[in-house]
């Protein structure tokens, strides 16, 4: 099967169809004109609830497909995340509405999946990243829980259905994100084993069922990649897609004492106002801390050259760096990811999500954003292509 790169627009802001094309027509086409100007090139298409509600018209959604294949831009996977604005004030916690216990977020789901199928060429198989179930495992009463199962099967039925009518295989990726239901392997496979396999009558569930592997949300919380992208295929739960992102991460112990609170300062950069930075904190004999966000963190600070401890931050920052003046990244994992999706022939879908540029602290902003995305989707190229990471 033929790899699929491409990056992930839901760094442009635009929660409807028309603000979805002029962004694609901005950005988009200039980013090909410099990572792929003689092929077509992969996008991963965000698009928010009433974007997928205005491509269930028929003549819309073949006009909008018209002009994707005009600009050779390939929608070869959706980010069904976020559900409405994504570039709002402050979206913290309501990225994570509605849930999967909400009949909105299936309505949603399987809109995108009609559009998906719509735009994409034939023969081509495509995926859809969506939330893991809800903000904060503690909040799911057992009813719930019973709505999201029944949810999760009927949308796996769906999308048989869909194979069985048209052959397009579709899949929903579950992707975990700290402080969610699902926040690390061990959530991902319990759901599985406890609450979808036993009920899967038809078999169908691990087929059109898979998880959205995003690095640096597993970076955050300090995860082997290599052992969880192992895990789920010792137990035959499929990685539908890598989202390629790179966490902040600050070694304390590595930094000299008296540039601690420097570094504490360039941290406290990254503490904008308008997504979530979910942080932990991992002391030296391992054991880890976990804040909802940065604020929450770098207030329980007293003095700063007393840090010893690793923090790691969720905030998407350009994946090429390996720093970020005394702070570092977690460039290393996405290479550690890599090596072993060099094993899985079955994932061909890498998204690069680097979302965060316009809120990145002034002196890490690019002049040209469609240069850095560019950028990004060459060093992942260049990875995923040779056996040498590329320094």
């Amino acid at each position: 099967m033929t790899m699929q790169i491409g990056y992930c627009t839901n760094v442009h802001a635009g929660p409807d169809l028309e603000s979805t094309r002029e962004n694609l027509a901005k950005y988009a086409t200039q980013v090909k004109q410099q990572f792929s100007p003689d092929e077509p090139m992969g996008v991963g298409l965000w698009l928010a609830a009433p974007a997928a509600q205005a491509l269930q018209d028929a003549q819309t959604l073949d006009g909008f497909k018209s002009w994707l294949d005009s600009q050779q831009l390939v929608p070869f996977t959706l980010n069904g995340f976020p559900y409405s604005d994504f570039h709002s004030d402050v979206v913290k916690h309501d990225v994570y509405r509605p849930t999967w216990f909400n009949q909105d977020r299936l309505t949603y789901t399987t809109n995108l999946i009609d559009a998906l199928h719509g735009l994409l060429p034939t023969g081509m198989e495509g995926s859809i990243s969506t939330l893991p179930i809800a903000w904060d495992r503690k909040s799911l009463s057992p009813n719930q829980w019973i709505q999201t199962s029944q949810q999760l099967l009927q949308l796996c039925r769906y999308l048989h259905q869909l194979e069985k009518d048209t052959g397009r295989l579709i899949y929903v990726c579950l992707e975990p994100e700290p402080g969610c239901v699902l926040d690390i392997a061990k959530d991902m496979i319990d759901l599985f084993q406890e609450r979808l396999l036993p009920f899967d009558d038809d078999n169908i569930v691990t087929r059109y069922l898979r998880i959205c592997h995003d690095i640096c949300h597993s970076a955050v919380m300090f995860e082997s990649q290599a052992d969880v992208l192992r895990q789920y295929h010792q137990l035959g739960i499929r990685v539908g897609k890598i989202q390629v992102s790179s966490a902040v991460r600050v070694d304390f112990q590595q930094i000299d004492p008296n540039q601690r609170a420097d570094a504490l300062e360039q941290l406290s950069s990254f503490n904008e106002p308008r997504y979530l930075h979910q942080t932990s904190i991992q002391s030296e004999d391992g054991k880890t801390e976990f804040h909802e966000d940065l604020h929450l963190a770098l207030q329980a600070v007293d003095d700063p050259k007393l840090l010893t401890s690793t923090w790691s931050v969720h905030f998407h920052v350009p994946i090429y760096l390996e720093s970020l003046g005394l702070l570092s990244t977690s460039r290393q994992d996405i290479l550690d990811c890599f090596e072993v999706c060099r094993t899985m022939p079955d994932l061909t879908h890498y998204e690069v999500e680097t979302y965060a540029w316009n809120v990145l602290p002034e002196e890490h902003q690019v002049d040209n954003l469609a240069t850095g995305i560019a950028k990004e989707m060459q060093w992942v190229q260049d990875i995923l292509t040779t056996r040498d990471n590329p320094e």
